[in-house]
């Protein structure tokens, strides 16, 4: 977790689920609440976002509800079958979007001697917001034998206390689905996967709900796991300037991959919190750990939520913020101003056969350099970090994220150009 606020939308799933509830509340109160909750959920239903822009879709986007993120590795090492696959993909993916299936037929339109080109789960719903956000890792030049691979594009070194999970680490190619709508995001990353057969193959997966970081500032600040208000200094869509200075690439940031100007590096992290050991710390402990007050999110210093904290304020001769709380490890004053979008997400992931939760936090950050921007950030929070008692990093993984596409471009085009 990290120091990173729209007010968290209904989604269309979550209004469905307990329904006898909400038809309850309806009879008691009216056919107006009854009336207002439909019009909400067709609002969060028709909600779409283009896949078709300067920047990729699902960065600055407005958080949304639901994630599945999916890395891949490719199967070949034929340039001609991987282009054909992103071209796919690219279509399928401005197709969803919309809402529409992921073929050109859909689910149940084609002959019925051949598999259909939509899965089908998602034929009673809408776009969900959904937006579908792609990367290339650094083995994906490799094995290709590009030449053009980004000078920062490596793989992210050991960390202290990384406990990561081989089976849950890097991958040639990464996608992101995140919607309002927890099968829209599902459906999106098993269609790219049943386009992907015979080309790619998903190495690992996850699934997260309940986002913990606000991407605007329309949006509340949500809430993680350990029950924090998550994201409060997080960078905004609104902040223009700063996205230049710690989002996109510059086309001056390096000459051998012009291609990622406008685009960006994604770095994803799996931390399974332990839970179960917090929710018996003291909640004086817990806001001491943190540096925040747990209600409000204000910072120990005092003030609001987005009061800036202050890290020299003292009481009776004590610092009012821990020299090793996560706020001050992880603020931009502690570390050369650098900031980092966030688009984190709690993950649930049944249990570990020792009575404990698999849950935590999958950290999705955005930067436009990650060896000044999160190396040193993660370097310094995993060794000093008394919050680190409490988190373990399983998972792990970087990826070169392309500018948006238009017209009839396919995304990653330009790495094929040469």
């Amino acid at each position: 977790m990290s120091e990173t606020s729209t007010r968290r939308g209904v989604s269309r799933r979550s209004l469905l689920v307990g329904g006898a509830g909400v038809v309850g509340i309806g009879a008691a109160a009216g056919i107006g609440f009854t009336a207002g909750v439909k019009e909400a959920d067709a609002a969060v239903a028709d909600l779409q976002y283009s896949f078709d822009g300067a920047h990729q879709a699902g960065i600055i986007t407005p958080a949304q509800d639901h994630l599945h993120f999916a890395s891949w590795d490719l199967t070949t090492t034929s340039r001609d079958d991987v282009i054909a696959m992103l071209q796919e993909w690219t279509a399928a993916a401005r197709r969803m979007t919309t809402g529409a299936s992921a073929g050109k037929i859909g689910p149940v339109d084609g002959p019925a001697v051949a598999p259909p080109d939509d899965t089908g789960e998602a034929m009673d719903l809408k776009a969900a917001g959904l937006t579908i956000t792609f990367g290339f890792g650094p083995s994906f030049f490799d094995k290709l034998k590009l030449t053009n691979k980004p000078k920062l594009l490596a793989d992210l070194p050991h960390f202290p206390q990384d406990v990561l999970d081989p089976n849950r680490v890097g991958g040639d190619l990464c996608v992101q689905a995140c919607a309002n709508d927890p099968q829209v995001a599902v459906h999106a990353v098993r269609n790219l996967a049943r386009i992907a057969f015979g080309t790619a193959a998903i190495k690992w997966a996850q699934l997260g709900y309940g986002r913990t970081s606000s991407t605007s500032t329309a949006q509340m600040t949500p809430r993680n796991l350990f029950g924090f208000k998550d994201g409060t200094a997080n960078l905004k869509a609104e902040e223009g300037s700063e996205l230049d200075k710690h989002v996109w690439v510059n086309a001056n940031d390096d000459a051998n991959a012009a291609w990622l100007a406008g685009g960006s590096y994604l770095i994803a992290r799996r931390i399974r919190m332990s839970i179960e050991i917090w929710d018996r710390t003291p909640l004086g402990e817990q806001e001491t750990i943190v540096g925040r007050f747990k209600g409000n999110g204000a910072p120990l210093s005092g003030g609001e939520e987005f009061t800036d904290p202050d890290f020299a304020a003292k009481q009776d001769g004590k610092e009012k913020i821990d020299k090793i709380s996560h706020v001050a490890i992880a603020h931009p004053t502690s570390n050369n101003g650098h900031r980092i979008l966030r688009r984190g997400y709690n993950f649930t992931d049944g249990a570990d056969g020792l009575g404990k939760l698999d849950a935590g936090l999958f950290f999705l950050g955005f930067v436009r350099n990650p060896a000044t921007q999160y190396i040193p950030l993660q370097t310094k929070m995993s060794r000093d970090d008394v919050m680190m008692e409490y988190l373990k990093h399983t998972g792990s993984g970087i990826w070169a994220v392309p500018r948006g596409v238009t017209g009839n471009r396919y995304i990653g085009q330009e790495l094929f150009a040469g």
